[in-house]
């Protein structure tokens, strides 16, 4: 299991477990975190499932690949030099503790 902590704009947190293999949208679907609307399901055709990944993890994870980068342009809320689309992250053991912030906006 992997630990991720969803950070909400009104200081709260939230931590949930997720298995290893799925992504950071799903595990936050699953586990009922609000804030992330994933209205397409993770098709990468949507970008309501964008968070802020904390700047002590971005160089953990993989490069956005062009489609990602593409579909951030139209994110409802600020887009940040860490701003990444949830669906894209598969999680792995090494992302345990991985903490994201919740845009205060999806849509």
């Amino acid at each position: 299991m992997v630990r991720i902590v969803y950070k909400f704009g009104d200081g709260s947190s939230r931590e949930v477990e997720v298995s290893a293999g799925r992504s950071l949208m799903l595990g936050a679907t699953i586990n009922g975190v609000a804030g992330i609307d994933a209205e397409c399901g993770g098709t990468l055709s949507c970008a309501t499932c964008h968070v802020y990944v904390d700047p002590a993890w971005v160089d953990r994870l993989p490069e956005p690949e062009e489609m990602e980068l593409e579909l951030m342009e139209g994110v409802a809320a600020e887009r940040r030099p860490n701003s990444r689309l949830s669906c894209q992250i598969t999680l792995t053991e090494a992302l345990d503790g991985l903490t994201v912030e919740v845009p205060t906006r999806q849509i």
